[in-house]
C-alpha cells in the first residue's frame, strides 16, 4: 500500500494521462475488493480502451449501461482533438458529470457511490452521477408522533433528506453547503440555512467547527453533536434533534442552522434553548389555547421528573414535621413493617423502572412498551406485597415515570432521569437544605451555559420590556396572528417575521421576509 498512500496517510498523486498507469493505480488502491466492478471495453473505433469503475449495490448499473458504456461503444474517438471535452459534451449528454484531477478525488467518488469513467488519451477522469443506494423509504416519526401535522420524517439518506427540506422552503435564500468528514468514511454533511436570516458570525463559527471535526469515521448526527459542543461536561444538549422536517424548516426560518448528516434519519438544529425542547411538533397546528395549556403541563411535569422523588425523601426522612398531620399519619402507616430506609425504597423502585425503561427500548415491536408497562404495575405490586417497599413509595416513582414521558424531546427527558437521582442521593444526605440548594446551583448553570453564544435560558434570563415579543413562544404560544418577530438570536434588522396589514406594502398575508 506504500505505491498508493504517503506518509500522512494520505492518497497521493495525480491522474497522470496515461490509461495503464492510472488504471493500475486504481487497481492497487481497489485490491482485495469484491464489491468492486472494472469494466473495460473498447469505443466504437475498436481502438480507444476505457473503463467504468464502481461499487456494486451503490450504483445503478442499468443507467450506465444505457447512457455512459453503449454511447462510449457507438462512438469512433480516434483522432478526436480535444478527446475530454468531446466525450463529455457529446457522449455524455444525458449524464450529471465533472472531472477528476486527483487519485483521492477519483476514489472517493467511486466509493461514494459515483461511477469513474476512464478514457484513453484524456487527461483527466470523469466522474458520473449514477448513485443508487438501498435506502429505507419516507415513514412517520418514532419520537416525535403528533396528533396534527404533517406526518413524514428524514430517512438515512442524505439526499432525500436535504429535498424534504428544500420542498418546504421554496426560497432561493435557502442554501446547503456541503462538506465531508470523517477521514475514513467521509461523510456528507449539509450546512443548511437561509442566507438573509442567518447571523454571519454563528454561521462562521459553525463552518469552522465542521472543519475541525478530526476522527476517522462519523455515523451519526449524534456523533457531530459531541465534537462540536462547546461545553462537553454539562448533561444538557446543546444541539436540538428533530425527525420532522416541519421543525427542521421551522427553525430555519427563525435564523437557526440545520445540519444534515449522512446515515442519520434526523437532523441537527443550532443554536438552542432550554424552551425548544418543550415545543412540540403539533403546537403550531393546534389552537393556541390548547398548545398553551400542553406547554404549561409539559414544564410542571418537568419540574416533577426531576425533583419530585428527591422532595419526597427530603420530607419523609428529614422533615416530617412539614405535612401535615393527617398526611403524615397516613405515610406512616403506609410504611409499617417496611424495614428499610425511604431512600433505599425509592431507589430500588427507581433502578426496576430505569431496567425495564431500557428493557422495552430493546425489545422489538409493540412488546416493548407493553413491558414497560405491564412490569412496571406487577414489580411495583410484587414489592408491596412483600412488604418491601410503601404504596405511596411506588405512587411517587409512578408519577415521576409519566412525568418524564410528557417532555417532548428524548434528550432533555433522558437529562431529567440522571438529575433526578443526584436529587434523591443530596436530598439523603442534606434534607430539604440540600435540595433547595441543589436546584438553585441547576438554575446557575442553566443561566450560564451557552448553544453557540446563544444563552441557554434565552429569554428568560437576557429578559426586558424589550424581549416581550420573544416571550409570547416560551411558556405560552400565543394565537399565530401576534407572533410577529422571529428569535432574538435572528440576523439584525430581520425580526419581522409578520407585518401588519396597513404597514405592508404588498397584497395581505405575502409580508414574510
Amino acid at each position: 500500500m506504500d505505491t498508493v498512500y504517503g506518509r500522512n496517510q494520505k492518497i497521493k498523486g495525480r491522474l497522470q494521462n496515461n490509461f495503464d498507469l492510472d488504471y493500475a493505480f486504481l487497481e492497487k488502491a481497489l485490491e482485495n475488493s469484491g464489491d468492486m466492478v472494472k469494466n473495460v471495453f473498447y469505443a466504437g473505433d475498436g481502438k480507444t480502451r476505457a473503463v467504468v469503475i464502481y461499487v456494486d449495490g451503490l450504483t445503478d448499473s442499468q443507467t450506465l449501461q444505457d447512457f455512459v458504456i453503449r454511447p462510449l461503444q457507438e462512438t469512433v474517438l480516434e483522432g478526436r482533438n480535444n478527446l475530454l471535452s468531446f466525450v463529455e459534451n457529446h457522449v455524455l449528454e444525458t449524464v450529471d458529470w465533472k472531472s477528476v484531477e486527483t487519485y483521492e478525488d477519483a476514489l472517493t467518488d467511486i466509493l461514494s457511490g459515483n461511477s469513474l469513467l476512464l478514457v484513453e488519451g484524456c487527461e483527466k477522469a470523469v466522474s458520473l452521477s449514477t448513485k443508487n443506494f438501498p435506502s429505507r423509504g419516507v415513514g412517520e416519526t418514532q419520537q416525535e408522533m403528533v396528533m396534527r401535522g404533517p406526518k413524514d420524517s428524514f430517512t438515512e439518506n442524505f439526499r432525500t433528506n436535504t429535498a424534504l427540506i428544500r420542498r418546504r422552503i421554496r426560497d432561493p435564500r435557502l442554501k446547503m453547503e456541503h462538506t465531508k468528514v470523517g477521514e475514513r468514511s467521509k461523510t456528507d454533511i449539509a450546512i443548511c440555512y437561509v442566507e438573509d436570516l442567518v447571523e454571519p458570525e454563528l454561521l462562521d463559527k459553525i463552518r469552522k467547527k465542521v472543519k475541525e471535526i478530526s476522527l476517522d469515521g462519523i455515523f451519526d448526527g449524534g456523533m457531530v453533536e459531541q465534537l462540536m459542543e462547546k461545553n462537553p461536561w454539562t448533561p444538557f444538549p446543546q444541539f436540538q434533534h428533530t425527525e420532522r422536517p416541519d421543525k427542521a424548516a421551522s427553525g430555519l426560518l427563525e435564523g437557526r442552522i440545520v445540519l444534515v448528516v449522512d446515515n442519520s434519519p434526523g437532523v441537527l438544529l443550532l443554536p438552542v434553548t432550554y424552551g425548544m425542547f418543550f415545543q412540540a411538533g403539533d403546537d403550531y397546528y393546534s389552537r393556541f389555547e390548547v398548545a398553551s395549556f400542553a406547554r404549561i403541563l409539559r414544564f410542571a411535569a418537568a419540574v416533577f421528573a426531576i425533583g419530585f422523588p428527591g422532595l419526597y425523601v427530603a420530607i419523609a426522612g428529614f422533615h416530617t414535621e412539614m405535612l401535615p398531620t393527617a398526611f403524615l399519619l397516613s405515610i406512616a402507616q403506609a410504611r409499617t413493617g417496611i424495614v428499610i430506609p425511604v431512600v433505599l425504597e425509592v431507589l430500588l423502585m427507581e433502578f426496576q423502572f430505569e431496567l425495564l425503561r431500557e428493557a422495552g427500548i430493546h425489545i422489538p415491536g409493540q412488546l416493548g412498551g407493553t413491558i414497560g408497562i405491564v412490569g412496571g404495575l406487577i414489580v411495583g405490586q410484587a414489592a408491596v406485597d412483600a412488604g418491601i417497599v410503601s404504596t405511596i413509595v411506588v405512587i411517587v416513582v409512578s408519577f415521576t415515570a409519566i412525568a418524564s414521558f410528557i417532555v417532548p424531546s428524548e434528550a432533555f427527558g433522558a437529562v431529567f432521569r440522571l438529575l433526578k437521582f443526584l436529587f434523591i442521593f443530596v436530598a439523603a444526605l442534606w434534607g430539604i437544605y440540600g435540595y433547595l440548594l441543589l436546584f438553585a446551583a441547576l438554575l446557575f448553570h442553566l443561566a450560564q451555559l451557552e448553544s453557540f453564544g446563544v444563552p441557554y435560558m434565552l429569554p428568560s434570563v437576557c429578559g426586558g420590556h424589550l424581549d416581550y415579543d420573544a416571550r409570547k413562544d416560551e411558556y405560552l404560544r400565543y394565537p399565530l396572528r401576534f407572533m410577529k418577530k422571529r428569535p432574538l438570536f435572528t440576523r439584525e434588522g430581520r425580526r419581522i417575521r409578520r407585518k401588519p396589514a396597513s404597514q405592508d406594502p404588498q397584497k395581505k398575508g405575502e409580508g414574510n421576509h
